[in-house]
């Protein structure tokens, strides 16, 4: 009852009422048959390999075929229906890249399950924050990991967030720990738990009885059959938090049936999947690239992946042209920070490795400049790869601007054009679309399956965030130029957000982390182009009386700005600002301390300023030295 039976039905004018966005209404599946027991049962895909496991150190390995992915996944899920989770529960997870983190995901939502995935680079506070916006019953965590050289006490920040949980009236009963570095000590209570393959003596466990419970003891006994929950097509599938330009992260909610066909779709066709294939995706899954180009697609199209626990440059940096030589890597993609970082140690370390079993390479999270454009071609794929330089975002779910292999002619630092059924348009300020060559606001002018269903706990600002500013249309927040072939450039974001390595950061989020200290009275934080990561943190700060900015200070700052948000919002640039530019109505012209952290003197029209000799001191103390 009350099925339209149209595959997508929808609203994108916020002046015509509520924001909906339905795909294949009223029909039920369960995503992880899907990705698995339709593979091993329907294909005959049990014995393919499904995840080439790499560590962090080369010498670790593992190999998971379908079957026993199917077999783990259930017996997780019979783990996670024995500590009281059902249908519609929030489930964080909070783990390295291993292969326990794609289990975790899959028993939630074989169960009918939400998982929100916070990414392992994230501190306490992160998400601590992350699990009382969601409401989550139950996190999973493990014990540790190394990054590199450096190791992760991953259980302690658990334990840190699940205390602050606690303090602001939201206790969560139940953490499940997996073992992954550490030995159980005799007297240990968690000494249910054998110790890890991969031992690490210098990593202390912290255990809560109450609360703790060990990944590997809650195995035990649990059957490996476990019939999937089936669900409606737009229930939801999983929560991901992405920055928000007021500084409070935005749950992004999507749904089962469009992002399963959608990610699906454009995995095959953006990487000319074939059956022999061998894929890996170089994201986190703590990220959206993670979710949907790990997990979701690939295993979707019965694709074989590597996943990979280490970082492009441990121990070495030709760590990333070895692996792809260990199991013939055909499709290979990344991002353009990594491809940046590894193109200062020029082509040798690459040239170490025959890479022949390359097809195709793929870049993601931020627009590649031409010259690493170029050398990603040219020395790594020797010209015989095409190059898919995809644009997207955590709210679409997929692809939306990218060329197709061998079909489109590439333009270095183009995203080229649409993926199928996506339609683009350029707006001016005014909200009029352009024809032709022009500049302007990115928007798309009606749904694809894989778009966000809502802004989890709060439809409001998911209307005001994507749909206020142009009613009719989905705003990316990015500008764009498209140019007299109809290709599309994308030119950065319009809004505060910045992109640091690929990582969406609000500098709202950072100033207010600033200001949470006590010598600072005011912090306002730009973009200053960098060479490997894009765009660096400038940070200005107006400090209180008597309070200058020495080296502790500073220290002092970044280490705040760390245990806020993570390692990965930490300022490349501090600078004492005793005022900022301001308009006369208050408002701060980041405009200005952008050309101000760049050394721009053409400050363009600052006839709104309130006080315009503030300018002159800043450019006058600006920090010269690189971090």
């Amino acid at each position: 009852p009350g099925h339209s039976g149209r595959f997508l039905d929808y609203n994108f004018d916020v002046t015509k009422g509520r924001i909906f966005i339905k795909c294949m209404e009223g029909a039920t599946t369960n995503i992880c048959y899907n990705l698995l027991d339709r593979n091993v049962h329907d294909r005959k895909l049990g014995d393919k390999v499904a995840f080439f496991w790499s560590g962090n150190d080369p010498g670790d390995e593992l190999t998971v075929t379908y079957r026993e992915l199917l077999q783990r996944v259930c017996q997780f899920s019979n783990v996670l229906k024995s500590q009281g989770v059902k249908k519609g529960d929030r489930v964080s997870i909070y783990m390295p890249m291993v292969v326990e983190l794609v289990v975790a995901m899959l028993a939630c939502v074989r169960i009918g399950a939400v998982h929100s995935i916070v990414f392992a680079g994230f501190s306490a506070e992160s998400l601590c924050e992350r699990i009382m916006d969601s409401q989550c019953s139950l996190v999973i965590t493990a014990d540790g990991f190394y990054r590199g050289d450096k190791l992760i006490n991953l259980k302690l920040l658990a334990d840190e967030a699940l205390q602050k949980c606690r303090e602001k009236g939201f206790p969560v009963e139940k953490c499940i720990m997996l073992r992954h570095l550490s030995k159980a000590a005799e007297d240990d209570l968690s000494s249910q738990c054998p110790p890890a393959k991969r031992s690490c003596p210098d990593l202390q466990v912290p255990w809560n009885p109450d609360v703790d419970l060990c990944w590997h003891a809650l195995l035990r006994g649990a059957s490996d059959v476990c019939e999937p929950e089936w669900v409606e097509s737009e229930d939801p599938l999983f929560i991901l938090y992405t920055s928000g330009s007021t500084g409070k992260p935005k749950g992004v909610l999507h749904s089962v049936s469009g992002y399963m066909l959608y990610t699906a779709t454009t995995f095959k066709l953006v990487f000319d999947h074939q059956p022999d294939d061998v894929y890996w995706c170089t994201a986190d899954i703590g990220w959206i690239t993670g979710h949907s180009y790990i997990t979701y697609g690939p295993l979707a199209n019965g694709a074989t992946s590597v996943l990979f626990e280490g970082l492009p440059t441990f121990p070495d940096v030709s760590r990333m042209w070895q692996i792809v030589d260990k199991y013939r890597v055909s499709k290979f993609y990344t991002a353009p920070t990594a491809i940046r970082l590894l193109m200062k140690y020029g082509s040798e370390p690459v040239q170490r490795y025959k890479r022949n079993s390359l097809k195709v390479l793929g870049t993601v999270g931020e627009p590649i400049n031409p010259e690493a454009w170029q050398w990603y071609y040219t020395v790594v794929g020797e010209k015989r790869c095409p190059i898919v330089d995809t644009f997207w975002q955590t709210e679409t779910g997929g692809h939306m601007l990218t060329p197709l292999p061998a079909a489109t002619p590439m333009k270095p630092g183009s995203a080229t054009f649409p993926f199928f059924g996506v339609v683009p348009a350029i707006l001016n300020e005014s909200g009029e679309e352009l024809e032709g060559p022009s500049e302007g606001y990115l928007v798309f002018k009606q749904p694809w399956p894989g778009v966000m269903r809502s802004v989890y706990g709060n439809h409001s600002r998911f209307e005001s965030t994507y749909f206020k500013k142009f009613p009719g249309y989905y705003v990316t927040a990015d500008g764009c130029r498209r140019d007299k072939d109809g290709y599309y450039w994308i030119t950065g974001r319009i809004d505060d957000m910045l992109n640091v390595s690929g990582h969406l950061l609000s500098t709202a989020e950072i100033e207010s982390a600033l200001v949470e200290h006590a010598a600072v009275v005011e912090a306002a934080v730009v973009g200053r182009p960098h060479p490997v990561k894009g765009e660096s943190l400038y940070c200005f700060v107006t400090l209180t009386e008597g309070a200058t900015l020495s080296g502790p200070l500073e220290a002092e700052l970044r280490k705040q700005v760390r245990e806020k948000i993570g390692a990965i919002a930490t300022p490349d640039y501090i600078q004492n600002a005793p005022g900022l530019p301001k308009t006369r109505s208050g408002k701060i012209m980041r405009r200005v301390l952008r050309k101000i952290a760049c050394d721009e003197r053409d400050l363009g029209d600052i006839s709104t300023l309130a006080d315009s000799s503030v300018v002159e001191q800043l450019f006058r103390d600006r920090c010269l030295t690189t971090p």
